[in-house]
């Protein structure tokens, strides 16, 4: 059983005095490392959309899509960023964890198989009688199984080899495996970036080939969250405001990266923000819909495909998952 730690809004929020208004600090955990995708979020910080809300924002980088969940669920920080699969798993294993999703960013998975079209892979069935470099930690490598049974896949046929994740593009760029479970808006770009013409690379994104999983989203710790509505809803529209500016423009946003990450390759992380908004954000339902909210029939549906590689200690609880109701009455339309 999960232990968690309920903290009450006074011990969580802390009102920060200074200027003319008191700012209430929410710690925000992220997922990755400061790349291109986190620049909506520094954006926010920077052009005031938080602050303007009564917001004091810090942000922590992450190791992993499935960082940020205990964070949250146990109350050491509010709010955070992270991999609504994750999430449904991690709720199976400890029913009743404070912790859901209640925006959803990523309307498309970044999941993908990144290959080489000069080793013949281009499609899913093209996998068949190759080497595909999976690292065991991945992601992708861990929806795998949903991607192959939906499109058919002799997984027999398949030689997996493990890879760690320093080593899987150089494994590809060197043609030691002819594809590799990855992020699309990653492994594309880590594998560019060691010689390999970007027109030999290919890209099978999992949700253009029946995957119908979500990928991440805000998640809060509903303990929180049930103390203090007004303040999510403001975050939401604030990373909203964030996100509008990265998608009008993608350059202009990459400058809040580099001052938390000077380290940083700009014009690559351009490229991988740009990559995330076309292939995980800007998707047709969000363009008619908005961001953050989802289809819940798809929902449920992916639900069901999850359950078909993932052994459920009980029975699924859809609401558990997602909520709308801190969203924003407005919805935050992108184009």
């Amino acid at each position: 059983m999960f232990h968690r730690t309920i903290l009450t809004a006074a011990a969580t929020v802390v009102a920060l005095t200074g200027g003319a208004m008191a700012q209430t600090s929410m710690p925000f955990a992220l997922d990755w490392k400061f790349e291109g995708p986190a620049a909506p979020y520094f954006t926010a910080i920077d052009e005031g959309y938080f602050a303007d809300a009564g917001l004091e924002v810090e942000i922590t980088a992450g190791s992993g899509s499935l960082d940020a969940i205990p964070k949250v669920a146990t109350g050491a920080f509010p709010v955070g960023f992270a991999d609504i699969n994750s999430l449904i798993r991690f709720l199976d294993q400890n029913p009743g964890a404070p912790v859901t999703a209640v925006m959803m960013i990523y309307d498309a998975p970044p999941f993908a198989i990144v290959g080489r079209k000069s080793l013949g892979v281009e499609e899913p069935k093209d996998l068949e009688g190759k080497v595909l470099g999976a690292p065991p930690p991945d992601g992708a490598w861990a929806q795998f199984p949903i991607f192959a049974a939906e499109n058919d896949l002799d997984v027999d046929a398949i030689t997996v080899e493990p890879v760690g994740f320093p080593t899987r593009e150089p494994m590809l760029a060197e043609g030691n495996v002819a594809a590799v479970t990855g992020y699309n808006f990653s492994s594309f770009l880590n594998t560019k970036r060691l010689g390999v013409d970007e027109e030999d690379i290919s890209v099978i994104m999992y949700s253009d080939y029946g995957v119908d999983l979500y990928g991440n989203a805000i998640i809060v710790n509903t303990d929180f969250a049930a103390e203090n509505p007004e303040l999510v809803t403001a975050f939401l529209e604030a990373v909203g405001k964030g996100w509008a500016d990265a998608v009008a423009d993608p350059a202009a946003v990459i400058p809040s990266l580099m001052e938390r990450n000077p380290a940083a390759d700009a014009e690559l992380e351009t490229e991988r923000l740009a990559l995330t908004i076309d292939g995980n954000v800007l998707t047709d339902w969000v363009l008619e819909n908005g961001l953050g909210g989802i289809d819940p029939a798809r929902l449920e549906s992916a639900v069901e495909q999850i359950g078909t590689v993932y052994e459920f200690q009980n029975e699924p609880d859809v609401s558990a998952y997602f909520t709308d109701a801190y969203l924003p009455e407005e919805p935050v339309m992108l184009k």
